[in-house]
């Protein structure tokens, strides 16, 4: 299986609900950096995985459509613990969303699965790994 892998970075603020969050059930922030990594079987006709720039591009937008929100007050994430796992899987299904809309390209067609990795730190990180 072939990848590539292109990164941004989001800046959010967030509580959650529930006990085993201990203090951060309280509003606070988050930094994330955000791997995007786009995988297929065979390389395309120019011999990549997708275009690197238009992959670039896409994460940036969905990426930007979150970063500095508090998420408390978005109306898509109402009543969500917006945990880093839940989070990789909403820029996941959004990439995928413009993958399927042509937005990286006709060589993009044939990917077979995306992961989204967001890192909380240089020792903690979660990924949402799904198929296209």
């Amino acid at each position: 299986m072939f990848s590539i892998t292109v990164r941004d970075h989001l800046m959010i603020a967030h509580s959650f609900r529930g006990e085993v969050f201990g203090p951060a059930q309280r509003l606070h922030g988050a930094t994330f950096l955000v791997d995007a990594t786009f995988r297929r079987e065979h390389l395309d006709e120019d011999n990549i995985v997708v275009d690197i720039g238009l992959a670039t591009r896409e994460l940036g937008e969905v990426v930007a459509a979150l970063n500095y929100r508090n998420l408390d007050d978005e109306p898509d994430f109402k009543g969500v613990n917006t945990s880093t796992e839940f989070l990789a899987k909403v820029i996941a299904d959004r990439l995928a969303e413009r993958v399927h809309a042509g937005a990286l390209g006709e060589g993009a067609k044939g990917l077979a699965g995306l992961t989204v990795t967001l890192h909380e730190s240089h020792v903690a990180w979660a990924s949402y790994e799904r198929g296209l």
